[in-house]
């Protein structure tokens, strides 16, 4: 008779996926909705209002949504932020409906604004306190600008 065999369970090192989706209207105070409920939803994830990632990633997100509402906005047409967490990186990502409205390619440095202009620098911000970020088409109309954090580093640069 033999002996049973026992399995062998190996235990591996998971990554969860965390997913936030949502729409908003191509507004000023859409921008700021997403921006806020963002916030709530990464300080529901573990990552405190207020630290620095958190800080950093509102930025990220404040930027590419006011980007969305104000060069990427089609009437009738919301735009949409989707947050992602996968382990230690945070990727933002903000779609809008106009494809033809496009920001410099990241490494390329956009046009420098002048002096006194309130716009323009944007951008600017995204390649500071990005990781990482790409233009991407959308499958239907529209891009989508995607910026990712590493959330290890992310104290170094806001603190």
């Amino acid at each position: 008779m033999t002996a049973p065999v026992t399995p062998t369970v190996t235990q591996t090192d998971s990554v969860t996926v965390r997913v936030f989706t949502q729409r908003f209207r191509s507004t000023p105070r859409g921008a700021r909705l997403a921006r806020r409920l963002a916030l709530q939803q990464l300080d529901a994830w573990g990552l405190p209002y207020g630290g620095d990632a958190s800080d950093t990633a509102a930025l990220l997100i404040a930027e590419l949504a006011a980007n969305a509402v104000t060069h990427g906005r089609i009437p009738g047409r919301d735009f949409e932020v989707c947050l992602r967490l996968l382990g230690a990186t945070l990727r933002v990502e903000v779609s809008d409906a106009r494809g033809e409205s496009r920001p410099p390619s990241p490494g390329v440095p956009p046009p420098a604004p002048g002096a006194l202009a309130e716009t323009g620098r944007g951008m600017l911000l995204v390649e500071a306190l990005a990781d990482r970020w790409e233009i991407l088409d959308r499958l239907s109309v529209g891009k989508t600008v995607v910026a990712e954090l590493d959330l290890e580093g992310a104290t170094a640069r806001t603190g």
